[in-house]
Protein backbone atom coordinates (compact mmCIF):
# COMPACT_ATOMS: atom_id res chain seq x y z
CA UNK A 1 0.00 0.00 0.00
CA UNK A 2 1.26 3.48 -0.84
CA UNK A 3 1.39 6.12 1.91
CA UNK A 4 -1.19 8.87 1.90
CA UNK A 5 -0.14 11.13 -0.99
CA UNK A 6 -1.94 14.05 0.62
CA UNK A 7 0.99 14.27 3.01
CA UNK A 8 3.70 16.54 1.59
CA UNK A 9 6.54 14.25 0.44
CA UNK A 10 10.11 14.52 1.63
CA UNK A 11 12.26 15.94 -1.15
CA UNK A 12 15.78 14.70 -0.53
CA UNK A 13 15.97 12.87 -3.86
CA UNK A 14 13.93 11.83 -6.86
CA UNK A 15 11.77 8.72 -6.59
CA UNK A 16 12.93 5.60 -8.41
CA UNK A 17 9.85 4.75 -10.51
CA UNK A 18 11.11 1.34 -11.60
CA UNK A 19 12.73 0.41 -8.30
CA UNK A 20 11.81 -2.67 -6.33
CA UNK A 21 9.37 -2.58 -3.44
CA UNK A 22 9.31 -4.50 -0.17
CA UNK A 23 5.54 -4.87 0.16
CA UNK A 24 5.73 -6.68 3.49
CA UNK A 25 7.67 -3.79 5.01
CA UNK A 26 5.21 -1.25 3.57
CA UNK A 27 2.36 -3.24 5.09
CA UNK A 28 4.00 -3.23 8.53
CA UNK A 29 4.77 0.49 8.26
CA UNK A 30 1.11 1.15 7.46
CA UNK A 31 0.16 -0.91 10.52
CA UNK A 32 2.59 1.08 12.67
CA UNK A 33 1.16 4.36 11.40
CA UNK A 34 -2.37 3.18 12.19
CA UNK A 35 -1.29 2.11 15.69
CA UNK A 36 0.41 5.44 16.21
CA UNK A 37 -2.80 7.24 15.38
CA UNK A 38 -4.54 5.22 18.09
CA UNK A 39 -1.71 5.74 20.63
CA UNK A 40 -1.16 1.98 20.53
CA UNK A 41 2.15 0.09 20.60
CA UNK A 42 4.11 0.32 17.34
CA UNK A 43 7.20 -1.63 18.46
CA UNK A 44 6.02 -4.96 17.02
CA UNK A 45 5.07 -3.71 13.52
CA UNK A 46 8.23 -1.59 13.37
CA UNK A 47 10.42 -4.57 14.30
CA UNK A 48 8.66 -6.66 11.66
CA UNK A 49 9.24 -3.93 9.06
CA UNK A 50 12.91 -3.78 10.05
CA UNK A 51 13.25 -7.55 9.57
CA UNK A 52 11.69 -7.42 6.10
CA UNK A 53 13.91 -4.52 5.06
CA UNK A 54 16.99 -6.33 6.34
CA UNK A 55 16.02 -9.45 4.38
CA UNK A 56 15.82 -7.31 1.23
CA UNK A 57 19.26 -5.85 1.92
CA UNK A 58 17.84 -2.37 2.50
CA UNK A 59 20.18 -2.06 5.46
CA UNK A 60 20.00 1.71 6.17
CA UNK A 61 16.20 1.52 6.14
CA UNK A 62 16.32 -1.55 8.38
CA UNK A 63 18.51 0.29 10.87
CA UNK A 64 16.17 3.30 10.85
CA UNK A 65 13.13 1.08 11.37
CA UNK A 66 14.88 -0.68 14.24
CA UNK A 67 15.60 2.66 15.89
CA UNK A 68 11.94 3.63 15.53
CA UNK A 69 11.01 0.36 17.23
CA UNK A 70 13.38 1.16 20.11
CA UNK A 71 11.93 4.65 20.43
CA UNK A 72 8.43 3.19 20.59
CA UNK A 73 9.46 0.98 23.51
CA UNK A 74 10.75 4.02 25.39
CA UNK A 75 7.52 5.91 24.77
CA UNK A 76 5.48 3.06 26.25
CA UNK A 77 1.79 3.84 26.62
CA UNK A 78 2.21 7.60 26.81
CA UNK A 79 0.97 9.77 23.93
CA UNK A 80 3.51 9.70 21.16
CA UNK A 81 5.70 12.72 20.56
CA UNK A 82 5.40 14.81 17.44
CA UNK A 83 8.99 13.89 16.62
CA UNK A 84 8.24 10.17 16.50
CA UNK A 85 5.17 10.76 14.34
CA UNK A 86 7.15 12.94 11.91
CA UNK A 87 9.95 10.37 11.74
CA UNK A 88 7.54 7.56 10.85
CA UNK A 89 5.73 9.72 8.29
CA UNK A 90 8.90 10.72 6.47
CA UNK A 91 10.28 7.20 6.65
CA UNK A 92 7.15 5.69 5.08
CA UNK A 93 7.31 8.17 2.24
CA UNK A 94 11.00 7.52 1.67
CA UNK A 95 10.57 3.74 1.59
CA UNK A 96 7.73 4.17 -0.92
CA UNK A 97 10.05 6.10 -3.25
CA UNK A 98 12.16 2.93 -3.75
CA UNK A 99 15.39 4.92 -3.89
CA UNK A 100 17.98 2.97 -1.88
CA UNK A 101 20.56 5.76 -2.01
CA UNK A 102 18.03 8.20 -0.54
CA UNK A 103 17.35 5.79 2.31
CA UNK A 104 21.09 5.76 3.02
CA UNK A 105 21.91 9.45 2.57
CA UNK A 106 18.73 11.42 3.26
CA UNK A 107 19.51 14.40 5.53
CA UNK A 108 15.88 14.39 6.63
CA UNK A 109 16.02 10.78 7.78
CA UNK A 110 19.43 11.33 9.36
CA UNK A 111 18.09 14.19 11.49
CA UNK A 112 15.20 12.00 12.60
CA UNK A 113 17.64 9.18 13.35
CA UNK A 114 19.86 11.50 15.38
CA UNK A 115 16.83 12.67 17.35
CA UNK A 116 15.69 9.09 18.00
CA UNK A 117 19.16 8.09 19.17
CA UNK A 118 19.35 11.11 21.46
CA UNK A 119 16.22 9.87 23.23
CA UNK A 120 18.08 6.73 24.29
CA UNK A 121 19.78 7.07 27.66
CA UNK A 122 22.66 4.88 26.47
CA UNK A 123 23.47 7.33 23.70
CA UNK A 124 22.88 10.53 25.65
CA UNK A 125 25.46 13.10 24.64
CA UNK A 126 27.09 10.82 22.03
CA UNK A 127 27.18 12.44 18.57
CA UNK A 128 25.81 10.37 15.71
CA UNK A 129 28.34 10.15 12.84
CA UNK A 130 27.30 10.91 9.27
CA UNK A 131 27.99 7.31 8.24
CA UNK A 132 25.58 5.81 10.80
CA UNK A 133 22.93 5.23 8.12
CA UNK A 134 24.86 5.86 4.90
CA UNK A 135 27.49 3.14 5.24
CA UNK A 136 25.67 0.37 7.10
CA UNK A 137 27.37 -2.91 6.20
CA UNK A 138 29.85 -1.20 3.87
CA UNK A 139 33.57 -1.77 3.99
CA UNK A 140 35.67 1.41 3.95
CA UNK A 141 39.42 0.99 3.37
CA UNK A 142 42.03 2.63 5.60
CA UNK A 143 43.51 5.99 4.66
CA UNK A 144 47.11 6.89 5.37
CA UNK A 145 49.05 10.04 6.22
CA UNK A 146 52.28 10.14 4.26
CA UNK A 147 55.59 10.74 6.05
CA UNK A 148 56.81 14.32 5.65
CA UNK A 149 59.64 16.36 7.16
CA UNK A 150 58.55 17.82 10.48
CA UNK A 151 59.39 21.35 9.35
CA UNK A 152 57.23 21.00 6.23
CA UNK A 153 54.25 19.74 8.23
CA UNK A 154 54.71 22.54 10.75
CA UNK A 155 54.63 25.18 7.99
CA UNK A 156 51.51 23.64 6.44
CA UNK A 157 49.82 23.43 9.81
CA UNK A 158 50.52 27.12 10.51
CA UNK A 159 49.03 28.04 7.11
CA UNK A 160 46.04 25.77 7.70
CA UNK A 161 45.25 27.16 11.14
CA UNK A 162 45.53 30.75 9.96
CA UNK A 163 43.16 30.01 7.09
CA UNK A 164 40.85 28.06 9.42
CA UNK A 165 40.37 31.06 11.71
CA UNK A 166 39.31 33.15 8.73
CA UNK A 167 37.14 30.36 7.31
CA UNK A 168 35.21 29.98 10.54
CA UNK A 169 34.17 33.64 10.20
CA UNK A 170 33.37 33.35 6.48
CA UNK A 171 29.82 33.64 5.20
CA UNK A 172 30.29 32.16 1.71
CA UNK A 173 31.81 28.88 0.46
CA UNK A 174 33.88 30.86 -2.07
CA UNK A 175 35.91 32.54 0.66
CA UNK A 176 39.69 32.69 -0.13
CA UNK A 177 40.45 31.12 3.25
CA UNK A 178 38.82 27.90 2.07
CA UNK A 179 40.94 28.04 -1.08
CA UNK A 180 44.00 28.13 1.15
CA UNK A 181 42.75 25.14 3.18
CA UNK A 182 42.20 23.28 -0.08
CA UNK A 183 45.76 24.09 -1.17
CA UNK A 184 47.15 22.81 2.15
CA UNK A 185 45.27 19.52 1.83
CA UNK A 186 46.58 19.08 -1.72
CA UNK A 187 50.17 19.60 -0.56
CA UNK A 188 49.69 17.19 2.32
CA UNK A 189 48.41 14.45 0.02
CA UNK A 190 51.18 14.71 -2.54
CA UNK A 191 51.02 12.91 -5.88
CA UNK A 192 49.78 9.44 -6.77
CA UNK A 193 48.33 8.61 -3.35
CA UNK A 194 44.86 7.07 -3.90
CA UNK A 195 44.38 6.19 -0.23
CA UNK A 196 45.96 9.23 1.38
CA UNK A 197 43.44 10.76 3.79
CA UNK A 198 44.18 14.30 2.60
CA UNK A 199 43.05 13.40 -0.92
CA UNK A 200 39.75 12.18 0.54
CA UNK A 201 39.46 15.23 2.80
CA UNK A 202 40.09 17.65 -0.06
CA UNK A 203 37.43 15.94 -2.18
CA UNK A 204 34.96 16.08 0.71
CA UNK A 205 35.63 19.76 1.35
CA UNK A 206 35.10 20.62 -2.33
CA UNK A 207 31.80 18.73 -2.37
CA UNK A 208 30.61 20.44 0.82
CA UNK A 209 31.57 23.84 -0.60
CA UNK A 210 29.72 23.17 -3.83
CA UNK A 211 26.53 22.27 -1.99
CA UNK A 212 26.85 24.95 0.69
CA UNK A 213 26.53 22.24 3.34
CA UNK A 214 26.35 23.44 6.95
CA UNK A 215 28.84 20.73 7.99
CA UNK A 216 31.70 22.43 6.12
CA UNK A 217 33.09 24.52 8.98
CA UNK A 218 32.84 21.69 11.49
CA UNK A 219 34.59 19.39 9.04
CA UNK A 220 37.59 21.63 8.36
CA UNK A 221 37.92 22.29 12.10
CA UNK A 222 37.84 18.59 12.94
CA UNK A 223 40.39 17.80 10.24
CA UNK A 224 42.71 20.35 11.84
CA UNK A 225 42.95 18.06 14.87
CA UNK A 226 44.16 15.25 12.63
CA UNK A 227 46.72 17.59 11.08
CA UNK A 228 48.15 18.12 14.55
CA UNK A 229 48.46 14.34 14.96
CA UNK A 230 50.06 14.11 11.52
CA UNK A 231 52.67 16.61 12.67
CA UNK A 232 53.37 14.38 15.69
CA UNK A 233 54.03 11.38 13.46
CA UNK A 234 50.66 9.69 13.00
CA UNK A 235 50.59 7.64 9.77
CA UNK A 236 47.00 6.33 9.58
CA UNK A 237 43.80 8.36 9.90
CA UNK A 238 41.23 7.13 12.41
CA UNK A 239 38.75 4.71 10.79
CA UNK A 240 35.83 6.68 12.26
CA UNK A 241 36.97 9.90 10.59
CA UNK A 242 37.60 8.12 7.28
CA UNK A 243 34.09 6.63 7.30
CA UNK A 244 32.44 9.93 8.18
CA UNK A 245 34.42 11.80 5.53
CA UNK A 246 33.49 9.25 2.86
CA UNK A 247 29.83 9.50 3.87
CA UNK A 248 29.83 13.31 3.67
CA UNK A 249 31.50 13.21 0.25
CA UNK A 250 28.99 10.66 -1.03
CA UNK A 251 25.81 12.25 0.32
CA UNK A 252 24.83 14.84 -2.29
CA UNK A 253 26.15 12.77 -5.19
CA UNK A 254 24.13 9.78 -3.99
CA UNK A 255 20.98 11.91 -3.75
CA UNK A 256 21.26 14.06 -6.86
CA UNK A 257 23.80 12.38 -9.12
CA UNK A 258 27.02 13.78 -10.54
CA UNK A 259 27.76 16.04 -13.50
CA UNK A 260 30.72 15.95 -15.88
CA UNK A 261 32.68 18.47 -13.82
CA UNK A 262 32.49 16.13 -10.80
CA UNK A 263 34.51 13.32 -12.38
CA UNK A 264 37.54 13.76 -10.08
CA UNK A 265 35.37 13.60 -6.97
CA UNK A 266 33.51 10.54 -8.26
CA UNK A 267 36.88 8.87 -8.87
CA UNK A 268 37.65 9.32 -5.17
CA UNK A 269 34.26 7.80 -4.28
CA UNK A 270 35.00 4.79 -6.48
CA UNK A 271 38.26 4.24 -4.61
CA UNK A 272 36.18 3.94 -1.43
CA UNK A 273 33.59 1.55 -2.86
CA UNK A 274 30.82 4.10 -3.52
CA UNK A 275 28.98 4.76 -6.78
CA UNK A 276 26.69 7.48 -8.16
CA UNK A 277 24.39 8.10 -11.08
CA UNK A 278 25.26 10.70 -13.71
CA UNK A 279 22.95 13.51 -14.74
CA UNK A 280 22.89 16.75 -16.64
CA UNK A 281 22.48 19.55 -14.13
CA UNK A 282 19.61 21.96 -14.69
CA UNK A 283 18.09 24.97 -13.02
CA UNK A 284 16.12 24.74 -9.79
CA UNK A 285 12.95 25.29 -11.80
CA UNK A 286 13.72 22.41 -14.13
CA UNK A 287 14.62 20.29 -11.10
CA UNK A 288 11.18 20.95 -9.60
CA UNK A 289 9.50 20.09 -12.92
CA UNK A 290 11.57 16.93 -13.13
CA UNK A 291 10.48 16.03 -9.60
CA UNK A 292 6.80 16.45 -10.48
CA UNK A 293 7.17 14.40 -13.66
CA UNK A 294 9.02 11.67 -11.78
CA UNK A 295 6.26 11.49 -9.17
CA UNK A 296 3.65 11.05 -11.91
CA UNK A 297 5.85 8.48 -13.62
CA UNK A 298 6.11 6.53 -10.38
CA UNK A 299 2.34 6.30 -10.05
CA UNK A 300 2.02 5.25 -13.69
CA UNK A 301 4.78 2.66 -13.34
CA UNK A 302 3.21 1.12 -10.26
CA UNK A 303 -0.22 1.06 -11.89
CA UNK A 304 0.58 -0.57 -15.24
CA UNK A 305 4.00 -2.25 -15.20
CA UNK A 306 4.27 -6.04 -14.88
CA UNK A 307 6.17 -7.21 -11.81
CA UNK A 308 8.18 -10.21 -10.61
CA UNK A 309 8.91 -11.47 -7.11
CA UNK A 310 12.49 -12.03 -6.00
CA UNK A 311 12.06 -13.06 -2.40
CA UNK A 312 10.65 -10.18 -0.40
CA UNK A 313 11.39 -7.69 -3.20
CA UNK A 314 8.80 -7.06 -5.92
CA UNK A 315 10.62 -5.77 -9.00
CA UNK A 316 9.51 -4.01 -12.16
CA UNK A 317 9.71 -6.59 -14.97
CA UNK A 318 11.23 -4.14 -17.48
CA UNK A 319 13.88 -3.01 -15.01
CA UNK A 320 14.56 -6.67 -14.21
CA UNK A 321 15.30 -7.40 -17.87
CA UNK A 322 17.60 -4.36 -18.05
CA UNK A 323 19.44 -5.59 -14.96
CA UNK A 324 19.96 -9.02 -16.51
CA UNK A 325 21.49 -7.41 -19.60
CA UNK A 326 23.89 -5.40 -17.44
CA UNK A 327 24.85 -8.49 -15.44
CA UNK A 328 25.36 -10.60 -18.56
CA UNK A 329 27.57 -7.93 -20.16
CA UNK A 330 29.68 -7.71 -17.00
CA UNK A 331 30.07 -11.42 -16.27
CA UNK A 332 33.31 -11.94 -18.20
CA UNK A 333 35.14 -9.12 -16.42
CA UNK A 334 33.81 -10.27 -13.05
CA UNK A 335 35.05 -13.81 -13.64
CA UNK A 336 38.73 -12.86 -13.91
CA UNK A 337 40.97 -14.53 -11.32
CA UNK A 338 42.18 -11.76 -8.99
CA UNK A 339 45.43 -13.64 -8.41
CA UNK A 340 46.36 -13.51 -12.09
CA UNK A 341 44.86 -10.18 -13.19
CA UNK A 342 47.03 -7.32 -14.44
CA UNK A 343 46.18 -3.67 -13.76
CA UNK A 344 44.11 -3.33 -16.95
CA UNK A 345 41.97 -6.36 -16.10
CA UNK A 346 41.56 -5.08 -12.54
CA UNK A 347 40.28 -1.71 -13.73
CA UNK A 348 37.81 -3.40 -16.09
CA UNK A 349 36.62 -5.73 -13.34
CA UNK A 350 36.13 -2.81 -10.95
CA UNK A 351 34.06 -0.95 -13.54
CA UNK A 352 32.01 -4.09 -14.22
CA UNK A 353 31.35 -4.64 -10.52
CA UNK A 354 30.23 -1.05 -10.06
CA UNK A 355 27.89 -1.32 -13.07
CA UNK A 356 26.26 -4.38 -11.52
CA UNK A 357 26.13 -2.69 -8.13
CA UNK A 358 24.44 0.42 -9.50
CA UNK A 359 21.95 -1.68 -11.49
CA UNK A 360 21.15 -3.87 -8.47
CA UNK A 361 20.69 -0.76 -6.32
CA UNK A 362 18.25 0.69 -8.86
CA UNK A 363 16.34 -2.60 -8.98
CA UNK A 364 16.10 -2.82 -5.19
CA UNK A 365 18.35 -5.85 -4.66
CA UNK A 366 20.26 -4.46 -1.71
CA UNK A 367 22.44 -7.46 -0.80
CA UNK A 368 23.54 -7.96 -4.40
CA UNK A 369 24.32 -4.26 -4.76
CA UNK A 370 26.41 -4.26 -1.58
CA UNK A 371 28.50 -7.28 -2.57
CA UNK A 372 29.03 -5.87 -6.07
CA UNK A 373 30.22 -2.57 -4.62
CA UNK A 374 32.57 -4.39 -2.24
CA UNK A 375 33.98 -6.35 -5.18
CA UNK A 376 34.41 -3.06 -7.04
CA UNK A 377 36.36 -1.73 -4.06
CA UNK A 378 38.54 -4.86 -3.96
CA UNK A 379 39.30 -4.62 -7.67
CA UNK A 380 40.13 -0.89 -7.40
CA UNK A 381 42.67 -1.72 -4.73
CA UNK A 382 44.17 -4.44 -6.94
CA UNK A 383 44.40 -1.91 -9.78
CA UNK A 384 46.16 0.55 -7.47
CA UNK A 385 48.62 -2.15 -6.41
CA UNK A 386 47.34 -2.20 -2.82
CA UNK A 387 47.53 -6.00 -2.66
CA UNK A 388 45.64 -8.36 -0.36
CA UNK A 389 45.63 -8.79 3.38
CA UNK A 390 45.63 -12.19 5.09
CA UNK A 391 43.15 -14.43 3.32
CA UNK A 392 42.31 -11.65 0.90
CA UNK A 393 42.82 -13.57 -2.31
CA UNK A 394 40.66 -16.45 -1.08
CA UNK A 395 37.94 -14.06 0.12
CA UNK A 396 38.00 -12.21 -3.22
CA UNK A 397 37.60 -15.46 -5.14
CA UNK A 398 34.81 -16.64 -2.84
CA UNK A 399 32.97 -13.32 -3.17
CA UNK A 400 33.30 -13.56 -6.96
CA UNK A 401 31.82 -17.07 -6.89
CA UNK A 402 28.98 -15.88 -4.66
CA UNK A 403 28.27 -12.96 -6.99
CA UNK A 404 28.20 -15.24 -10.02
CA UNK A 405 25.83 -17.63 -8.22
CA UNK A 406 23.60 -14.74 -7.17
CA UNK A 407 23.37 -13.37 -10.70
CA UNK A 408 22.51 -16.80 -12.09
CA UNK A 409 19.77 -17.26 -9.50
CA UNK A 410 18.35 -13.79 -10.21
CA UNK A 411 18.34 -14.63 -13.93
CA UNK A 412 16.35 -17.77 -13.11
CA UNK A 413 13.84 -15.72 -11.15
CA UNK A 414 15.08 -17.09 -7.82
CA UNK A 415 16.06 -14.88 -4.86
CA UNK A 416 19.84 -14.69 -4.47
CA UNK A 417 21.48 -16.45 -1.51
CA UNK A 418 22.50 -14.60 1.63
CA UNK A 419 25.56 -12.58 0.63
CA UNK A 420 26.25 -10.94 3.99
CA UNK A 421 29.03 -13.29 5.08
CA UNK A 422 30.88 -13.09 1.75
CA UNK A 423 30.67 -9.31 1.78
CA UNK A 424 31.89 -9.06 5.38
CA UNK A 425 34.76 -11.51 4.80
CA UNK A 426 36.00 -9.64 1.73
CA UNK A 427 35.70 -6.27 3.46
CA UNK A 428 37.69 -7.51 6.45
CA UNK A 429 40.62 -8.56 4.26
CA UNK A 430 40.83 -5.10 2.71
CA UNK A 431 41.97 -3.69 6.02
CA UNK A 432 38.60 -2.00 6.12
CA UNK A 433 36.17 -0.97 8.81
CA UNK A 434 32.55 -1.94 8.35
CA UNK A 435 29.30 -0.52 9.63
CA UNK A 436 27.22 -3.15 11.39
CA UNK A 437 24.16 -4.42 9.61
CA UNK A 438 21.98 -4.55 12.70
CA UNK A 439 18.62 -2.87 13.01
CA UNK A 440 19.62 -0.24 15.53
Amino acid sequence: MMPDLAVPPVCDALPNPRGGAVRTAEMWLDAADDALGRHADIAVPMSSAAAALAEAGWLPAARFAGQLAQAALLVGTEPTSAGLRAALRDFRLTVARHNLREQACSPILFEHYRMLRAQSAADLGTPVPADALALVGRAVPPATLRPMPAAAVARLRARYEQALLAALRAHAPSDPALDEIDACMTELAGDDAPYDFWRLAAACMRALRASGAPELKRFVARVNLLLGEHARGRRVASPELVRETAALLWRDFALFGAAAEDVALVDVLHDYGLTVDWHVAGTSASEALWEADASRAELDAVAVAPTRKLGVVTVNAHAYEDFLQTADASMAELSVDPGAADAGAAWRAADAAYRVGAAACALGLGHTALLADTLGLAWRRVAHGAGFGDGGLSAHRHATDMMRAALLKIAAGVPPPDLTAACAALGATLGATQGGAGHA
